[in-house]
C-alpha cells in the first residue's frame, strides 16, 4: 500500500503528466509524454527493453486492455537537472477479476519536457 498520498507531493511536470495520462487510460495520451526516440531498460526482463514512443502507445493499449481500471501514483520524487527519480504505485482490475497491483522505481531524463530515456523496475506485487 502507498506510504504518500498522492496529491500531496509537488510533482515534476512530466512526472505529473504522465501520472495523469495514465489515468486517462488514453494509450495516446501516455505515448505522447515520449520522446520519439525514447530508449527503455528494464534490468529486471531485459527482454522487455525498446526504442520508441510508438512502442510505449502498443504497450500502454495493452496494458488498459488488460486493466480497464488502472490507476496510477507517485509515491516520491527527486529531480538533479534532467535526471528524474521516481517511485509508482498502480493498482487495478485485471479484465479476468484478479486485482492488479504494480509498483517500483522509475529512472529518467528529459527532454524538452518529455521522458527521453528510462530505466523501470515496476513489477507486479503478489
Amino acid at each position: 500500500m502507498p506510504e504518500t498520498p498522492a496529491d500531496s507531493i509537488d510533482l515534476p511536470v512530466a512526472v505529473r503528466a504522465l501520472r495523469d495520462a495514465m489515468n486517462s487510460h488514453d494509450p495516446q495520451r501516455v505515448a505522447d509524454c515520449f520522446t520519439t526516440d525514447y530508449e527503455v531498460v528494464t534490468p529486471l526482463q531485459p527482454a522487455m527493453d525498446f526504442v520508441g514512443n510508438d512502442n510505449v502507445l502498443r504497450n500502454w493499449t495493452q496494458i488498459f486492455a488488460g486493466i480497464p481500471d488502472l490507476h496510477a501514483e507517485v509515491l516520491r520524487t527527486a529531480v538533479n537537472g534532467t535526471e528524474v527519480w521516481s517511485e509508482w504505485w498502480m493498482t487495478g482490475t485485471k479484465v479476468n477479476g484478479e486485482p492488479a497491483q504494480l509498483g517500483g522505481p522509475a529512472i529518467w531524463t528529459e527532454r524538452d519536457g518529455l521522458v527521453a530515456s528510462a530505466r523501470f523496475y515496476l513489477q507486479q506485487v503478489a
